[in-house]
This record gives C-alpha cells, structure tokens and sequence, in this order.
C-alpha cells in the first residue's frame, strides 16, 4: 500500500499546484490572478423572430480559467529555478489526468480569513515566458487551469458522516428537545452541515447487509433508492460530483439502472448551512450503515 501525500498547508495569498507552492513568501511569487471572480456565462439566448431582442434560454457556466502570472526567482541559484519549472512540468505531463477522461488536477489556494480552498480540473499551460534570466535564477512564468465540469472552489478538507440504519437520538430524558431544530447535534445523528454559500455534492457508501435502501435530505425533499439487496461485506457507491456519477455495487458493478424514479444522483445536493440526512433499508441485523464524505462548497476563493 502506497503513503498518501502528506498535505501541503498553504498561507494567506498562496497557491499550490502539482506540489509546488507558489505567492507570498515562496522561491514562485505571483504578480497577478485572473480568473477568481465568476465563471464566464455561457448564455442560451436565441434572437426573437418576430421583433427586436432576444429571447432568454438558461444561463451555464463555461470552465473557470484561473491565470497565474508568476516568476521563479531563485537569485544566484539556476539549478533550482530549473528543478522548480520541471516540477510544473510534470504536473502538467501527468498522464494520471492529462489523458484519463475522468482524471483531474488540483488547484488550491488560501485568502486571508479563510481556509484553503481547492478547484478541480485541469492543468492547460504552463510557460516559461522568457528564459534570458534564467541563468540568474529568474524564470517568469504564465500558468493556466481550467475548472472544466465544476467552477465552485471546495473545502480542502473533507468531511464525513456514518449513520447507522438505527437513528434513534441518544437522548431519551427530554422528548421534547427531539422536536427542537437547536436541539444538542448528539440528538440529530443525522445532521450535516455545508460551511460554504453554495450547494455541495456528497459521496454515499452503503454497507450492508440491507435490501432496498433509501436516503433522502430533509431539507431539499431530493432522494436516492435503490432496488437491489446487498449481502453481508457487499456495499454500493453513489457518487453525485459532476462528470463522475455513478452508481457501484463493490466498485466494480454499474447499478444505476437499479435506482428507482424519480432519483437523480446529479440533484442530490447538500445546500448551504445544515439539513438533514436520513436513510433506510431492510435489515434484519440492524447492522448496515451509510457513510457520507463532501465538501463546503463556495462560489469564490
């Protein structure tokens, strides 16, 4: 088994791509970002044929392209300028997402008061715009990554959730704190919480044994039920990020022809602030459980 790349922790005006970290106090200072405000609309307008203007369709989002306008600056060093731009190189040249449909880069990054935040998608351009200094030390650089199927920015670290099929509050002195929103979390096993202002995609992972299950969000009235039993030691995963829905019996087997209608993994969303999940299933054992991992999501950095 492989160790997991430890964590880069970034501060306050810093970026990380492919391990390399880049703005304040770095051998890779940036002297601008473009990109960070909204996603250019991709608008669905189409002229009115029977008078002036258009008629308005749905608004989309094109990919978020974040350009950074860098320099390695390594004074008296070349040798490190040039390990630093290899290294930005093979980040682009990863063939893990450079060729994989369903691969992605990972773009992070820190404003001063909040946490890190990360972007998904892929790494586009990475140019050394002059190398007259590099003998100094000096590289400018003009790099691009594009947020392709998801413009929002995402919590870097992850969160999760694991809801035995008994959901009974652990409480049982006061049956009317149950009934009360403000109620003690202990009390609400299944409340979830999005820190960010937009909607999130959760990851779900059934255990079973359990036959029929169902998990639904209180607050949204979206919900997913499949039509399949699971065994002992057999799990299902339902995966609701952009580009990368499915539906996984082991993690091998497509299932998603056994959810029932109306689910729509691609409208089961956390939104902003707390809601609450719930689930269900037969289960003679009361040993199934449900566990969730998302992302706070926010519309900028």
């Amino acid at each position: 088994m492989s160790t997991p790349t430890p964590t880069i922790d970034l501060a306050p005006w810093q970026y990380e791509i492919g391990g390399v970290v880049l703005g304040t106090g770095t051998p890779v200072p940036v002297a601008n970002v473009e990109g960070l405000g909204a996603p250019t609309v991709r608008a669905q307008d189409t002229d009115n044929p029977v008078g002036d203007g258009v008629l308005s369709g749905q608004d989309f989002y094109a990919a978020r392209t974040v350009r950074i306008e860098a320099g390695i600056k390594t004074p008296g060093d070349p040798t490190a300028a040039a390990d630093l731009l290899a290294r930005l190189h093979k980040a682009l040249d990863d063939p893990a997402t450079r060729t994989c449909p369903t691969g992605h880069a990972i773009l992070r990054g820190r404003w001063p008061g909040h946490n890190i935040r990360r972007l998904y998608g892929r790494l586009r351009r990475v140019e050394a715009v002059s190398a007259s200094q590099a003998r100094h030390g000096w590289i400018p650089l003009d790099i691009e990554f594009a947020a392709t199927l998801d413009t929002r920015w995402h919590a870097d670290e992850p969160s999760q959730l694991v809801l035995p099929l008994d959901q009974t509050p652990q409480r049982q002195d006061d049956t009317s704190q149950q009934c009360d929103e403000h109620a003690d979390p202990d009390d609400r096993p299944g409340w979830i919480t999005n820190h960010g202002n937009t909607h999130a995609w959760p990851s779900l992972r059934i255990h079973g044994p359990a036959a029929n299950p169902r998990v639904w969000n209180t607050a949204t009235g979206q919900s997913l039920e499949l039509a399949l039993t699971l065994r002992s030691g057999e799990w299902v995963d339902l995966e609701t990020q952009p580009g990368t829905l499915w539906a996984l019996r082991n993690g091998v087997t497509n299932v998603a022809n056994d959810l029932v209608p109306p689910s729509r993994l691609d409208h089961f969303t956390l939104p902003p602030g707390r809601s609450e999940l719930s689930w269900s299933a037969d289960d003679a054992t009361g040993s199934s459980r449900l566990d969730v991992t998302w992302r706070s999501a926010y519309t900028s950095l």
